[in-house]
């Protein structure tokens, strides 16, 4: 499930260095005794803090550098001490630590007191006692960017066990050019700033710079503390949390170091919390999951556990180790198909360690997470595994039902398409996916699951308003909902609606986090207040039968007509390189008038239900997502047809289809059942193309079926290849007759002038007669006197009459052929004699 990369390993990247510099003080070669080395702390930077046991009785702490790899001393006690908590602040001038007055030996007794120091490292010089009290201290600078150049400070957080958050402001100064010293230390404590008091619960976010913590009255209220660039600090967010009244029995902090000399019993966590944040993530929302656990676990054992969380861009790992891992998907979360449960062997983390030593921390990189082995002393980023993710796709599982292997496809399907959507590389192996999978599975219709989530991956990366309005599945177009897609065996999740989350102080007037997230709130409540506000293809289903009706052109066709031009000129300006397959070459009526309809009813639905954006910008991005939707389905063709190897020989209507253009012709029906359904827009061209792989593919019956039925459906550029192209053979004649019979009368009149056959000819002379005659009518002064005209032949009056009035009026009538060539007088007489002749009940001799 997860990709792992060591990012970080105490032994190989530190413990050589610490050896070579033990062996330096002894002056020996090779120095080889253990150092009793420990992690204290990571940074925000990504450097990390450790201590160890010199050869001298000293305690040393060094720094490793991420970006350099390289190590630095950083300060040594003449003396063996226990650090508890320690944190260095960006200049590298300050170092804060907290010293336990036990000894290691003694560290599962209770605490007697503990000494906070502030030191200047810069170079070594000055030690301030901050705190000494018989309770833990955690101690953590803050890292802020910041344009005040010219006044040297920093920001220290000093957190008791008490309960309490102090704020040191230390003004630095520099002597001698280089040395960096404190300002007043002697005032140092008087000038503290508590911030917090009685909490219960405190976490802090380093990236972010901002700290967490609960306090408990008559309920449980988180409050946020945001410390801007300009240092100052202000409680931003509160939110009520319905938790029981003992869940902390002891004080816990959370991001705040490692403490060796504490050991947090497992009876007195009753509840293990974590806050995540994400910018694009806020549903308003809250979800609590219930999982039964196997029976066949002791449960002396699994009460004693606690799932470890894992932040990974929007989705959250839970891993309870030897029962289940869970990747829920916190933005895509109105069903649980769309996130991912294992169990039993798949259930593992790939770490060779208990999950009671693995640490989460912070990473710098919002999809990758960040895994500490502190027993190890091993740092691995920590990815979603793409592989793991088509392996499931792959997985025939033919033992398993589909009511479990379905909703995990689904999941890993739109992990791989949403969240991971960027890689092309990715999304040809998706495709590939598809084409040897056509078929629909049972539960869901992986076709259409690519197009809705492929555009909505899109769509949201250009608005971050458009997550809550776009579609991403086609489930929720089912009428019934296999249930299989609704439940999961042993997860229960419920769902709480508008939590009540206020907003203080500055939050309101930010930029960036708190603005959007604070927006997201709002919109997402009055998004939560209307009725369907993602948007269906039920939508456009009555609007595009009633056009369908149409015969005329109107002024609404003229206005889906421009919107059809805005979309195909995006989509020319994409294609330029790109011809592999000949879309978007030709004029198709229908899918032009389905594509303007699109963007109308989405650009309505937008303005209905995001009226923020503008409608300048929602024009935009519904032109755009239509363009990319067509673009998207030129793309499935194109890997289908790299995958299978075709030619322009795949064109010709003389040969049979070969196996691989059936296989290309399947997944192009299947496209085409897909959109359908869904009433998407397809490229124009594409019917055209479909039709050409169908009479080469199909039986001639089969393929007249596919007509009838409305799969195919027959364009004038196909028609008139089909004519020309193929020969007058008993089966092409009889093809090219029942296609004919399928013809509206327009577009056959035209087709008949392409096709070299004495019925067509037989059809144009009749066309040709008719139209002469119907013009001739109009002369109400014409009479006819046969009988003086020279060649008059008694014997059979209809056929003189007629030659009569072609000789009056023939050169007054627009010649229908191309050539503009003279009508064969005898060939028009033997025509208008036979017919003649019919239409009297005789029969020739």
């Amino acid at each position: 499930m997860l990709k792992l990369k060591l990012k970080f390993d105490l032994r190989r990247d530190v413990v050589s260095d610490i050896l070579r510099k033990e062996a330096s003080v002894c002056r020996v070669k090779e120095y080889t005794e253990a150092v009793d080395i420990c992690i204290l702390n990571t940074e925000n930077d990504g450097s990390v803090l450790y201590s160890w046991k010199g050869v001298t009785g000293t305690t040393r702490i060094g720094k490793y550098d991420s970006s350099t790899k390289h190590n630095k001393l950083l300060y040594t006690f003449d003396k063996q001490v226990c650090v508890s908590s320690c944190s260095l602040n960006k200049e590298e001038t300050l170092l804060a630590v907290s010293l336990v007055q036990n000894s290691r030996e003694e560290r599962l007794k209770p605490m007697s007191k503990c000494l906070t120091l502030l030191i200047e490292i810069h170079p070594i010089n000055n030690t301030k006692v901050l705190k000494a009290v018989d309770c833990r201290v955690k101690v953590q600078f803050l890292h802020q960017e910041t344009d005040r150049r010219s006044v040297l400070e920093s920001h220290l957080l000093l957190f008791a066990e008490d309960g309490y958050v102090d704020l040191y402001h230390v003004l630095l100064s520099k002597q001698e050019g280089y040395r960096v010293v404190m300002a007043n230390p002697e005032r140092l404590s008087k000038t503290a700033e508590r911030i917090v008091e009685d909490f219960c619960w405190v976490q802090w976010d380093g990236h972010m710079q901002r700290l967490y913590y609960l306090t408990l009255k008559e309920k449980f209220l988180l409050q946020c503390v945001q410390f801007f660039p300009n240092h100052n600090c202000e409680t931003v967010l509160e939110l009520l949390l319905d938790l029981p009244a003992n869940s902390f029995r002891t004080v816990k902090f959370v991001n705040l170091g490692f403490d060796h000399y504490h050991t947090e019993k497992p009876e007195q966590e009753l509840v293990r919390m974590q806050v995540f944040t994400n910018r694009i993530v806020h549903k308003d929302c809250s979800k609590t999951f219930r999982v039964s656990l196997s029976n066949d676990k002791p449960p002396q054992k699994t009460t004693q556990l606690h799932p470890l969380f894992i932040p990974i861009g929007y989705y959250i790992l839970v891993y309870l180790q030897g029962n289940f891992l869970h990747c829920i998907n916190t933005r895509q979360q109105e069903m649980l198909c769309h996130s991912l449960f294992l169990t039993g062997h798949d259930a593992t983390l790939g770490l060779q360690c208990q999950a009671a030593d693995v640490t989460v921390l912070h990473s710098e990189e919002q999809c990758n997470g960040c895994l500490l082995q502190l027993v190890s002393g091993r740092i691995h980023t920590a990815q979603l595994s793409p592989a793991y993710l088509l392996q499931i796709l792959r997985s025939t599982r033919s033992k398993c039902p589909s009511s479990k292997t379905d909703p995990q496809r689904l999941a890993a399907l739109h992990c791989l398409l949403v969240y991971m959507g960027n890689d092309p590389n990715l999304e040809l192996k998706i495709i590939e996916w598809l084409c040897d999978n056509v078929n629909a599975f049972e539960s869901f219709d992986q076709i259409q699951e690519f197009i809705l989530a492929s555009l909505y991956r899109i769509g949201y990366e250009k608005s971050l308003g458009l997550d809550k309005v776009l579609p991403y599945s086609s489930v929720f177009e089912k009428k019934d909902i296999p249930l299989c897609l609704l439940e999961v065996p042993g997860v229960f999740c419920t769902t709480k609606q508008h939590l009540e989350a206020v907003f203080k102080g500055k939050a309101r007037g930010l930029q960036g986090f708190w603005s959007e997230l604070h927006l997201n709130t709002e919109r997402t409540k009055y998004l939560d207040t209307v009725p369907n506000p993602r948007y269906r293809s039920l939508h456009i289903q009555d609007d595009w039968q009633k056009l369908k009706s149409e015969k005329r052109p109107s002024s609404h066709m003229n206005h889906l007509e421009e919107n059809t031009k805005k979309v195909l000129s995006m989509v020319d300006t994409w294609c330029l390189d790109k011809k592999l397959v000949p879309l978007f070459q030709e004029e198709d009526h229908q899918q032009r008038a389905l594509i303007g309809l699109t963007v109308d009813k989405l650009r309505e639905h937008l303005n209905r239900y995001l009226p923020r954006l503008g409608k300048k910008k929602i024009d935009s991005l519904v032109v755009n997502y239509v363009a990319k939707l067509l673009e998207l389905i030129r793309h499935m063709l194109e890997s289908a047809w790299l995958k299978h190897k075709l030619g322009p020989c795949a064109l010709c209507l003389m040969k049979p289809g070969s196996p691989a253009e059936w296989s290309v012709f399947h997944f192009m029906f299947r496209i085409l059942e897909s959109t359908r359904s869904l009433y998407l827009p397809l490229p124009p061209g594409y019917h055209t193309l479909f039709a050409v792989f169908a009479v080469r593919c199909l039986p001639h019956h089969t393929f007249l079926q596919y007509i009838d039925h409305g799969f195919l459906q027959l364009t004038e550029t196909f028609v008139s290849r089909l004519m020309t192209d193929l020969d007058n053979s008993d089966a092409n004649e009889r093809l090219k007759f029942s296609i004919l019979k399928r013809l509206p009368e327009s577009l056959e009149q035209r087709i008949c002038h392409m096709w070299d056959h004495p019925v067509s000819s037989a059809s144009i002379s009749r066309d040709y007669v008719r139209t002469l005659l119907e013009k001739h009518n109009k002369n109400k002064g014409f009479a006819f006197n046969g009988r003086d005209e020279p060649g008059f032949r008694p014997e059979f009056l209809p056929l003189t009459y007629l030659a009569k009035v072609l000789s009056d009026v023939e050169a007054q009538a627009l010649n229908p052929f191309e050539e503009q060539e003279n009508v064969d007088a005898k060939f028009v007489e033997e025509t208008a004699l036979m017919q003649t002749w019919i239409l009297l009940g005789y029969e020739k001799k």
